[in-house]
């Protein structure tokens, strides 16, 4: 895989092609270790910005699932500010089965889920990671969140329940990001 290759399929959302399936063994195979899975992220301001957030945040890979995701569109682009075109985004046919080979070549799997008892501030975030985080208003489908090795959410001192999953996926990213400069000599 070569930054900028784009498969042959296209997206749903627009007429801009995502990687294909492929692309993630061979970043896998690469040792890939830090990776951003959106399970049914809809709208595409919220899939750009997810993008824009990745980038800056050094992540190899998007993972996002072929149906019910929003697509790589003109709007996302727009969104990502470069992002879309730096950070590889990846469809996958089945989100378990991809964060289950992730698992397999040695990433920790890490949802969030605003019931999680753990927070993300006591998890340990250093080692390679996969990210997941689940789509506007319903989250992680239960499938995904059952793939997942631990679960975390993100503590909220205010009346509102939760945060937008672009600002989530900033939060989490950037908290993995912190303490692995920490951790570094």
């Amino acid at each position: 895989m070569t930054r900028g290759h784009r498969a042959d399929s296209t997206s749903s959302g627009g007429d801009i092609p995502f990687l294909a399936e492929r692309d993630l063994d061979e970043l896998l195979r690469g040792g890939a270790n830090l990776i951003l899975a959106l399970d049914g992220v809809q709208d595409p301001h919220n899939l750009g910005a997810c993008l824009r957030s990745a980038d800056g945040a050094g992540v190899q890979a998007v993972v996002v699932p072929r149906h019910r995701a929003a697509g790589l569109s003109d709007t996302v682009r727009r969104v990502a500010c470069g992002g879309a075109e730096r950070v590889p985004l990846i469809q996958v046919v089945n989100m378990g089965r991809a964060l289950e080979d992730m698992r397999a070549a040695g990433l920790k799997v890490v949802g969030t889920a605003d019931d999680a008892r753990a927070t993300l501030y006591e998890a340990d975030l250093r080692a390679p990671l996969v990210l997941v985080l689940g789509a506007e208003g319903v989250g992680l489908r239960r499938g995904t969140r059952d793939k997942c090795d631990e679960l975390l959410r993100i503590p909220m001192a205010g009346a509102v329940e939760c945060l937008n999953v672009s600002v989530s996926a900033g939060v989490c990213l950037y908290e993995a990001v912190r303490q692995r400069r920490a951790a570094a000599p």
